[in-house]
C-alpha cells in the first residue's frame, strides 16, 4: 500500500492542510477541494482511491456527493462532519459510505481508518476476481459489474445493498448477527447501532419477495438474517 491518492473534500482550509501534512508524511497523495461542485468534477479528473469526504459543504453537501459518486465508481468513501447524530451515520452508509469519523479527530485514526478501508476494498477486489457471481433459482447477483436480476431482468440496487445480499447469498443457511453484517459488509464495527442492516435488508425484501420458493431472505429472531435454501 503506497502512493495511492487521497481526495480531500472540506470547506475548512485548515483541516484540508493539517490531512495532507500527515497523509503526505504517510507516503499517501493527495488532492484538494473546499466546494463542493469542484469536488465532483476533481473526482472525475485524478479518479483517486478514496475520499475523504465532508458533509457540510458549499455548492453540494456531501450527501450529494455520495450519490453522484456512486453512480459511476465504487471509490471508498470516508464522511467526515462534525454531527454525531446516529441519522447522519445511517444515512452515510445507505448512501454507500464506506466508514464514519466524527470532528473533532486525530489524524493517526483518520490514517488507520483510510488503511483499513483500503485493505477492505483491495480485498473485495480479489474475492470478486475469484467469485464473480451466485446464483440461485430466478436470482443472480453479480458483485463484478455490481448487478442484481430477477428473472433475468436487472433490478436497480444500491451497492450496499446489492454487497449486502452477495455476501448473505455466497454463504447460503449460515445465520449472521447484525453487527457480524456491519463489520463484514461495511467493513467496520459500527457503535453497535444495528438500525442500518434492518433497513437495507427491509428495501432487499421489497425487491425479493415472492420470487422463488426454493430461497428466502429470512430473519432469525433475537439473531439476525440468513439467505435460507430449500
Amino acid at each position: 500500500m503506497a502512493n495511492e491518492r487521497i481526495l480531500i473534500v472540506d470547506d475548512d482550509i485548515n483541516i484540508c492542510e493539517l490531512l495532507r501534512l500527515y497523509l503526505e508524511k504517510d507516503g499517501f497523495q493527495t488532492e484538494i477541494v473546499t466546494d463542493g461542485i469542484k469536488a465532483v468534477e476533481v473526482f472525475n479528473s485524478v479518479n483517486p482511491d478514496l475520499v475523504l469526504l465532508d458533509i457540510m459543504l458549499p455548492g453540494l453537501d456531501g450527501w450529494q456527493i455520495c450519490r453522484e459518486i456512486r453512480k459511476t465508481s465504487q471509490t471508498p468513501i470516508i464522511m467526515l462532519t462534525a454531527k454525531g447524530e446516529t441519522f447522519d451515520k445511517v444515512l452515510g452508509l445507505e448512501l454507500g459510505a464506506d466508514d464514519y469519523i466524527t470532528k473533532p479527530f486525530e489524524t493517526k485514526e483518520v490514517i488507520a481508518r483510510i488503511k483499513a478501508v483500503l485493505r477492505r476494498s483491495s480485498a473485495i477486489t480479489s474475492v470478486t476476481e475469484a467469485v464473480k457471481e451466485v446464483n440461485f433459482d430466478k436470482l443472480s447477483i453479480n458483485l463484478t459489474n455490481y448487478e442484481l436480476k430477477v428473472n433475468g431482468v436487472a433490478i436497480d440496487t444500491p451497492p450496499k445493498e446489492l454487497e449486502l445480499i452477495f455476501h448473505l447469498a455466497s454463504n447460503p443457511n449460515r445465520v449472521y448477527t447484525r453487527d457480524q453484517l456491519l463489520d463484514e459488509v461495511w467493513g467496520f464495527e459500527y457503535y453497535g447501532d444495528s438500525r442500518t442492516v434492518d433497513v437495507h435488508v427491509k428495501r432487499l425484501r421489497e425487491k425479493l419477495e415472492g420470487v422463488s420458493d426454493k430461497w428466502e431472505l429470512k430473519t432469525v429472531w433475537g439473531v439476525g438474517y440468513k439467505f435460507e435454501t430449500k
